[in-house]
């Protein structure tokens, strides 16, 4: 770098204000001690429901992502149908959702919609649970069972069966277009 004829770098001038700013570091480290602590962000989710059953809370650097069920109730016109509300709790937001599950023996069943699609996601309850089924079987067992919410759907496996599901059933997740 060039340094104009005009403008030449004198350290020794620097030397001075350098003195100067750290003699006064302990009297602003002073100041901002006493300073009045910032009143807290107010929290701009919405309360939790009444009925709320809480299925999975997940810690990552992005904060704890609250998953839970309520409001499961009965489709009139097709038994084992329920319709359920999803709560998705995250950092400073909450989504809900209405899901279908179908709680039938033969071909148990979650309905969910994300991003304008819907999902059809055959289950296996009794079956292999993975990261990738997992929350599928966490909302279907409280919907369908609901003694068993909040439990780890792997430990259910002879609960299921003793229940008449076979543990065999093809798990199978299908895409719809949406709306």
């Amino acid at each position: 770098m060039l340094i104009p004829p005009t403008l030449t770098f004198r350290p020794r001038r620097l030397l001075p204000l350098v003195l100067a700013l750290a003699a006064s570091l302990p009297a602003l480290v002073r100041a901002q001690a006493q300073a009045p602590a910032a009143a807290p962000a107010e929290d701009s989710r919405k309360p939790r429901p009444p009925g709320l059953v809480v299925l999975q809370e997940k810690v990552s650097l992005e904060g704890t992502q609250v998953i839970g069920v309520f409001g499961a109730t009965p489709d009139p016109a097709v038994p084992g149908l329920w319709s359920v509300r999803v709560w998705d709790e995250r950092r400073d937001q909450v989504f809900v959702a209405t899901d279908r599950v179908r709680c039938s023996t033969d071909a148990p069943m979650r309905i969910t919609g994300q991003g304008g699609q819907v999902f059809m996601r055959e289950l296996n309850p009794g079956g292999p649970i993975t990261s990738a089924n997992r929350l599928d079987h966490l909302i279907w067992w409280a919907v369908c069972h609901p003694e068993q919410a909040g439990r780890d759907p792997a430990g259910l496996s002879a609960l299921a069966r003793s229940l008449g599901y076979p543990g065999t059933l093809p798990e199978r997740a299908q895409i719809l277009p949406g709306r």
